[in-house]
């Protein structure tokens, strides 16, 4: 079976996570060979594979949809594949294969980041949200089938749209994940060194609006006030600076509240992290937080349970579904709430049962599984059009 993996959307967050993670299980599956579709930027993070074709593509991600349309059926066709896996929310709609849509936006549906959208009077951002949510709807009629990464967001789709939606949970692997041991930067470490004797509160995101800096902001007034025997730190992987973050999300309001706020000195910013450093990161954290008010899977989350960190999540269908009991949760925009479950994980004989139970539930999750349920649902679908053929 040949498989034309089209990640040209793959350029941050959950999309370079999956790409990262899902090749190598494939290159390793035999008589699977596959050709993927991506950036030259991505290219250069992974490595070269026997079975593994690469094309790099370098489209303005404002053409990227039109030209999958247009040109993408015939690289597909030119490499004789059998089934096509569409990575980034999009579908081709005349694809000359069968297709499995991979769809793991949940802006589109979200009420809450429309919302967010009109209040910081970001029309344009909401009409082009609005326009992609469009073609996220009809792509899914395009597809022959598509996959959500949780129960709780294939259920928001088949609302949506009125299709059938299978869900595969994404993966973890935790031997890969902590395989690099090359350092810190310097930089990092001396931030690290100077947050040592506080509760280090760790939150690994790039600044967007959905993942509702805000609210975890608006609880360091409570912490720092509820804690005074301790002092406590937000780690962040982004900076709250313009230019410093993918996208067109602007950071201008969060770093006014910090200062509205006077939690500066609670504040540190990291800056980006590199995904293959990660697992030391999360090592130096106490708690791991996130108030993300819109999700599908939450990869951070499943990386903090393997590393033994209690977690602090807004309460939502997906961390419910991905956490179980390995988490507290608070209501999405309760910062005050927020403040009150930090405290309660924050006492070791809280903490430290936690920490067994999401070790424990972070192995449920796997990329070779996951890779295994993809290549089976294709295998289904080329037997489906033989079948159609005959």
């Amino acid at each position: 079976m040949r498989l034309f993996l089209n990640g040209l959307a793959a350029s941050a967050g959950g999309g370079l996570t999956y790409i990262r993670n899902v090749i190598p299980f494939l290159a390793d599956t035999p008589g699977v060979q596959v050709t993927i579709a991506l950036t030259p930027g991505l290219r250069t993070e992974l490595q070269t594979f026997k079975t593994v074709d690469f094309v790099e593509l370098d489209i303005p991600t404002a053409r990227r949809f039109w030209y999958e349309q247009s040109t993408l059926p015939s690289l597909i066709r030119g490499c004789a594949a059998d089934v096509l896996l569409s990575a980034g929310n999009f579908a081709v709609r005349n694809s000359p294969v069968p297709q499995i849509l991979l769809s793991r936006n949940s802006l589109y549906t979200s009420a809450d980041f429309y919302r967010d959208l009109r209040s910081r009077r970001e029309y344009r951002a909401w009409l082009d949200t609005r326009f992609k949510a469009w073609l996220a709807k009809k792509s899914v009629q395009w597809a022959d089938v598509t996959v959500a990464p949780s129960a709780a967001f294939a259920d928001d789709l088949h609302r949506w749209t009125g299709k059938p939606i299978r869900a595969i949970h994404h993966g973890f692997d935790h031997d890969v994940f902590c395989r690099d041991t090359s350092p810190l930067s310097l930089e990092v470490e001396q931030q690290l060194q100077a947050a040592e004797g506080s509760l280090k509160l760790l939150f690994v995101s790039h600044y967007n609006y959905y993942r509702n800096f805000e609210t975890l902001l608006r609880a360091l007034p409570f912490l720092r006030d509820s804690l005074r025997e301790r002092s406590v730190k937000l780690l962040l992987t982004c900076r709250l600076l313009d230019g410093e973050n993918p996208g067109a999300y602007r950071p201008k309001g969060a770093a006014s509240l910090v200062r509205q706020l006077g939690v500066s000195d609670m504040v540190v910013e990291l800056g980006a992290v590199p995904y293959r450093q990660l697992h030391q990161l999360y090592r130096h954290a106490d708690v791991y937080v996130t108030p993300a008010y819109t999700e599908t899977f939450a990869h951070p989350v499943v990386e903090a349970m393997a590393s033994g960190l209690p977690v602090v999540a807004s309460d939502l269908a997906v961390h419910r579904e991905i956490c179980g009991d390995a988490a507290v949760y608070f209501s999405r925009f309760a910062s005050e709430a927020l403040a009150a479950c930090v405290q309660q994980v924050a006492r070791p004989e809280i903490s430290g049962p936690m920490a067994v139970a999401g070790r424990e539930r972070s192995r449920i999750f796997s990329w070779k599984a996951h890779v295994e349920k993809i290549l089976e649902l294709a295998r289904e679908l080329i037997s489906d059009r033989s079948a159609q053929v005959l």
